[in-house]
């Protein structure tokens, strides 16, 4: 592992040995998505959790690039600055299309994702939810988060979405809303809003069958932005794949119910073991 400085995306690592974790975040988040699994999970496992282009600490550039395509390749980027191998790839929302679409392109090249986490992640057709239709208007998103702060527009949206929306406290919002001010932070949430369905969906639907990882799929029975039937059509198109439905649960599952969700995965890993790596060199 290089500089930081010359990463392609934003990160933050804990942990200094066993198996490397790789998070990612979904639609108008960051990396504070899992700070309620990483200080567990970090204990033995090398964790990495990332911002996405145009979110959190990652780059913002106006270049028009911000489709899952163009996530999935600055992911596969980034793990080869990193040198990462035999990874566990985790994803929830748009980061867990991105995760199944990169894990679907190593199946015709070199493979490095050995299993494969998925958090009420897209997969199929399905309505979009009301918050990234009202984005991908032109103007209307750019009127909408110049007239309301971050605050109250993320607030808004994460009430939406959850099953409980008194449990969206002020630590959630700031997480949020936080880097969505900074310079270029509208532009990313309103570009990847426009772009968020890849053109060839149907194409990659048809491939699934054929996709050998493990495969954990974890979802919010409450989710109403990527309903449970979605998880429950990709558990049973993926050839190893195991569905758990969390109850009282909506769309953010890993800070709706942290310790269920976390109790899922951590007895998920212990049941599809890898070999232990070897620590990694501190970045120069």
């Amino acid at each position: 592992m290089t500089d930081p400085a010359d990463s392609p995306l934003a990160f933050r690592r804990t942990g200094e040995r066993g198996p490397p974790l790789v998070l990612l975040h979904g639609f108008a988040g960051n990396q504070s998505t899992w700070r309620f699994w990483v200080p567990d999970l970090s204990r033995d496992h090398q964790v990495f959790a990332l911002d996405l282009k145009g979110f959190g600490d990652s780059p913002k550039p106006r270049d028009g690039r911000y489709s899952p395509h163009d996530h999935a390749a600055l992911l596969d980027a980034w793990l080869d600055w990193a040198g990462l191998e035999r990874i566990t790839l985790v994803g929830h929302s748009l980061g867990g299309g991105v995760a199944l679409l990169s894990a679907l392109q190593q199946e015709r090249s070199a493979r490095r994702v050995e299993r494969l986490v998925i958090v009420a992640g897209p997969a199929f057709p399905q309505p979009l939810p009301r918050f990234i239709s009202l984005a991908r208007v032109p103007l209307l998103g750019r009127v909408a988060l110049g007239l309301l702060s971050p605050e109250r527009v993320i607030r808004m949206a994460l009430s939406s979405i959850v099953f409980d929306p008194a449990a969206v406290d002020e630590v959630w919002v700031h997480n949020y809303a936080e880097p969505l001010g900074r310079r270029g932070g509208r532009y990313g949430l309103l570009t990847s809003a426009r772009q968020i369905l890849p053109p060839d969906l149907d194409a990659l639907t048809d491939r699934y069958p054929a996709m050998t990882l493990p495969t954990l799929l974890l979802w919010g029975r409450q989710d109403i932005v990527v309903p449970l039937s979605i998880g429950q059509r990709l558990s049973r198109t993926l050839p190893d794949a195991e569905l758990v439905v969390l109850d009282r649960c909506g769309h953010v599952v890993p800070e709706e119910r942290p310790r269920a969700s976390l109790a899922a995965m951590r007895q998920w890993l212990s049941r599809h073991p890898l070999p232990a790596t070897p620590p990694l060199r501190s970045p120069r």
